[in-house]
């Protein structure tokens, strides 16, 4: 859930700074390279849709 407030742009000062507490980046690190990865197949979904 935090990474996806990241994402947005929308964390608290508060879940920043407890995520920074965390021992391993791993869970921030995968789940960032997922919303990428969906950002960029919903774009291209939209896109596609639009065009046809």
């Amino acid at each position: 859930m935090s990474t996806l407030a990241a994402f947005l742009g929308v964390q608290s000062e508060q879940n920043r700074q407890r995520d920074f507490q965390s021992s391993s980046p791993l869970p921030f690190i995968i789940m960032g390279i997922i919303l990428a990865i969906g950002l960029v197949l919903s774009l291209i979904f939209i896109v596609k849709l639009v065009l046809s």
